[in-house]
């Protein structure tokens, strides 16, 4: 099954468009999964395993960031792969990798992200051109989400840029989804009227935003400005906000059914 089929029939099933971020800090680790054991990774395993226990059946996807996990080393790989088998299969993971390469280098990242990790979709950076999607478009059903305008404070100081009289990031938005049918953007939440430029170029194309919460994006501006005619084509993100919090599930529960009262 491709990943727009399984993210389709997750959305149908649980009533969502909201992605939960699965990105274990150490440091922000909460008391209460703190087992007193040296053994770090697997008070972190904990925290995961509880977030996905809680929210599996209120999200559509789970998005999560292979820094994080690099960063622990060796022991990392093993959490994140101990964290993927964790999530159900019905519902579709994003590995969030942001990669950018050619040639060889580009096809061994694909290689990584959908034979190693078995991820169903993963982060991309346009900045090398169609070089760097095509080994991963080589994998179908895949999805592949190319960076667009993103949701952090210096994003304008290239994607901005003007070019032929438009903004840099509205010819990623109208370009990049050229490249395959199995592309989506990445826009962050911060910049409602870039997602609504975005979707004026892309108006069927899966619009991946992150930003909410935490980061001062407001569900509703996100909705009006990035939603499409059929209701869909949104994935709005939620990491802090949700793996921090005291209850996992109601917090989703809550960004769930506003993202839902917003989409009416």
């Amino acid at each position: 099954m491709s990943f727009y089929e399984k993210l389709a029939r997750a959305v149908e099933c649980n009533h969502s468009l909201l992605c939960v971020g699965l990105d274990p800090v150490a440091e922000q680790l909460p008391a209460r999964y703190r087992s007193g054991a040296d053994d770090l990774t697997a008070d972190l395993l904990r925290w995961n395993l509880a977030v996905i226990e809680e929210t599996h059946g209120l999200v559509c996807t789970y998005k999560p960031n292979i820094a994080f996990y690099e960063a622990l080393g060796a022991a990392g790989m093993e959490l994140l792969r101990n964290t993927l088998a964790a999530i159900p299969a019905e519902i579709p993971v994003i590995l969030d990798a942001k990669r950018g390469d050619i040639g060889s280098t580009a096809a061994a990242y694909a290689k990584a992200c959908f034979e190693v990790w078995s991820a169903d979709a993963v982060t991309l950076s346009p900045y090398l051109g169609r070089d760097n999607i095509d080994p991963f478009a080589a994998y179908p059903g895949k999805g592949i989400f190319v960076l667009c305008h993103t949701s952090n404070p210096s994003a304008g100081e290239f994607q901005t840029l003007g070019v032929d009289g438009r903004p840099l990031y509205v010819h990623v938005a109208e370009t990049a989804p050229r490249w395959s049918p199995n592309v989506g953007l990445v826009v962050g939440a911060t910049y409602p009227d870039a997602l609504r430029a975005v979707r004026a170029v892309a108006p069927d194309t899966c619009i991946l935003v992150p930003g909410i919460g935490a980061q001062g994006g407001a569900v509703a501006e996100v909705v009006r400005a990035g939603l499409r005619t059929v209701g869909s084509g949104l994935i709005i993100n939620a990491a802090r906000g949700v793996t921090l919090a005291a209850d996992h599930g109601a917090t989703a529960r809550q960004v769930r059914d506003e993202i839902n009262n917003a989409r009416r």
